[in-house]
């Protein structure tokens, strides 16, 4: 017989971990905690469980019972709440976690302002407004899509459709759909497929843009900026599907059409089959029975004719008519004879306007004016030089008979002083004085003596 070997008895984990519990529970108790909500997960059987988080470090949280608890409304992902809750274990994972009697808002998560701001921003601009966003083709021959080429988004979409529309051809761009980075490939798939033939693919009639449900953080990436610009962008219609019913993001109030889910988008886009047969094969019966009653009627209404008007004289009966097409022939002859003239004289009108519009016609017309012109100036330079030379002379008489020429040729003389002034009396002359005296063929020069 061994023996075993001797030291300190070992504690099993379960045993453990209820230790770490009991100390737990002794030692913190409860405590109010704030933090933000993140992947919220309601359960059938009332318990509700998400992660409380912050910027350094999450915890796991437990809320039994959650919808008769104080305060419950205000959990959803992204909001920032407070909780009332006790510290402890879950023995069975070994994982820390708080048990969460009471809830109280504590304002807003970071990812879910920025989300709000961003909606407010583009609702600012108009960006959701109905008017804006186009109807869906009926009938698409071409359906692109935007998701990831793992998982059961994609395989939903090309189930529905396969079952619904197998004529349509898809065209689809994979990309991440979540993380750091994908929402530039979501918003560049988006604009190359709404460009599609630039690339030799098949030109798309609508897009799909989606994936399956998550947290917030989850679906983040269809709530960026540059993802709704890329979708308000494209130039043909764009279903948003991403997540569950009851998510929403950005993505879902720029789109041409919100889809609760991935396959509920694809059977929005793709008319169903089956129905169109059907459709189809009504539309088929009740045609044929128009063209059944159509053609009984003219059935009944032929050989009503052959017993009134078809049994007469066949040339009597075509006599009037014919009276009839010989006046209208010979009118219609009348009328285009007229039309013909009338367009002819409207042509040589036009031939004789368009003639003397000829440069060498206007040249010519425009030379003739002028020498005109160069004419009755001359003229009229003749003349004017005519009454101006009869007029100078008529002044030159006048100042020949009033001016101081014609007293000198009567005898008078004119006397001036040094300063060149009329002498008109001897007051103020002395001896000395030089004096010029003006005659009628000269000049005397003289010096006052006394």
């Amino acid at each position: 017989m061994t023996s075993r070997p001797s030291g300190p008895k070992a504690l099993s984990v379960t045993q453990l971990l209820r230790k770490i519990r009991g100390l737990l529970e002794a030692g913190i108790g409860e405590v109010w905690v704030e933090g933000e909500v993140s992947n919220l997960r309601k359960q059938g059987s009332g318990h509700w469980y998400f992660t409380l988080k912050d910027e350094g470090a999450q915890i796991q949280c437990a809320m039994f019972g959650a919808v008769r608890k104080a305060g419950s409304q205000a959990l959803s992902d992204g909001a920032l709440v407070r909780v009332f809750a006790e510290a402890s274990v879950y023995e069975a994972r070994g994982q820390l976690q708080i048990i969460v009697s009471k809830v109280e808002p504590a304002g807003m998560g970071d990812l879910q302002a920025r989300f709000e701001a961003l909606k407010r921003k583009l609702q600012a601009e108009g960006l959701f407004e109905s008017a804006r966003k186009r109807p869906l083709p009926a009938f698409p021959r071409v359906v692109g899509i935007v998701t990831s080429e793992t998982g059961a988004v994609i395989r939903d979409i090309l189930n529905v459709m396969e079952r619904r529309a197998p004529w349509i051809r898809t065209v689809l761009l994979p990309v991440r759909v979540q993380g750091k980075g994908a929402e530039m490939e979501i918003a560049r798939a988006i604009e190359r497929l709404g460009r599609a033939s630039d690339f030799g693919w098949p030109a798309c009639d609508v897009l799909i843009v989606g994936r399956g449900g998550g947290s917030l953080e989850d679906l983040w990436c269809f709530n960026e900026d540059v993802v709704a610009r890329a979708i308000i962008a494209c130039p043909v219609p764009v279903v948003s599907a991403v997540g569950h019913e009851t998510d929403f993001t950005i993505a879902d109030f720029v789109a041409d059409l919100r889809a609760p889910t991935p396959s509920a988008a694809a059977e929005l886009v793709a008319p169903d089959g089956a129905e169109l047969m059907a459709r189809l094969r009504q539309w088929r019966t009740r045609l044929e029975r128009v063209m059944a009653q159509t053609l009984r009627q003219g059935a009944d209404r032929l050989a009503g004719l052959k017993r009134g008007v078809l049994q007469r004289d066949g040339e009597k009966l075509l006599r009037e008519p014919m009276l009839q097409v010989d006046s209208l022939r010979g009118r219609l002859s009348q009328a285009a004879e007229r039309s013909l003239e009338t367009k002819a004289r409207g042509l040589e009108a036009a031939r004789t306007r368009h003639q003397s519009q000829q440069p060498a016609r206007v040249l010519e017309r425009r030379l003739e004016s002028l020498g005109h012109q160069r004419v009755r100036l001359a003229h009229a330079l003749d003349e004017r030089l005519g009454r101006d030379g009869l007029r100078l002379g008529r002044l030159r008489e006048m100042l020949r008979t009033l001016g101081p020429e014609s007293a000198f040729q009567r005898g008078f003389s004119l006397t001036l002083d040094p300063l060149g002034r009329a002498l008109r009396s001897a007051q103020g002359l002395v001896p000395g004085t030089r004096l010029l005296t003006k005659l009628s063929d000269g000049e005397v020069s003289s010096v006052v003596v006394e």
